[in-house]
């Protein structure tokens, strides 16, 4: 299935704080079990790469190198072998920033589960707010 054919929704939040330092808090993977729960509550540096203990089991995540753009995009791969691609920016607004996360509803995923989906991601970039503006 082509990504032209697949369920998208822009999942976004504004947050006063620069986007410098959203992103810099962000992008470093040892903070992600804190901002993105939806994702996992704990994460390891291995060999293969950041492991994270998801609800979905355990899952390598794959993250874009550190950049000036706000480039957050990261891959998940599943236990099941499939990967999913996560594209996340992060977009300076005046003295503040937009979050911006692009979720797709993978083929076989039921209506329910892409609406769980988007609950957690809109969960996790609110805490994310929460922390980053809490700074």
């Amino acid at each position: 299935m082509s990504t032209s054919d697949t369920e998208t929704r822009h999942i976004s939040i504004r947050i006063d704080r620069p986007a410098d330092e959203v992103y810099d808090y962000a992008s470093d993977p040892v903070h992600l079990p804190e901002w993105a729960a939806g994702l996992g509550r704990s994460i390891e540096k291995t060999d293969g790469g950041w492991i994270v203990d998801s609800p979905m089991g355990r899952v390598v995540v794959d993250f874009a190198p550190r950049n000036d753009y706000g480039v957050l995009d990261h891959h998940v791969t599943l236990p099941s072998g499939e990967t999913v691609h996560n594209p996340v920016r992060v977009i300076a607004d005046g003295a503040g920033c937009e979050v911006v996360f692009t979720l797709r509803r993978r083929p076989g995923m039921s209506a329910d589960e892409f609406r769980r989906d988007e609950a957690a991601v809109t969960a996790d970039l609110a805490t994310l707010k929460r922390l980053t503006e809490g700074r």
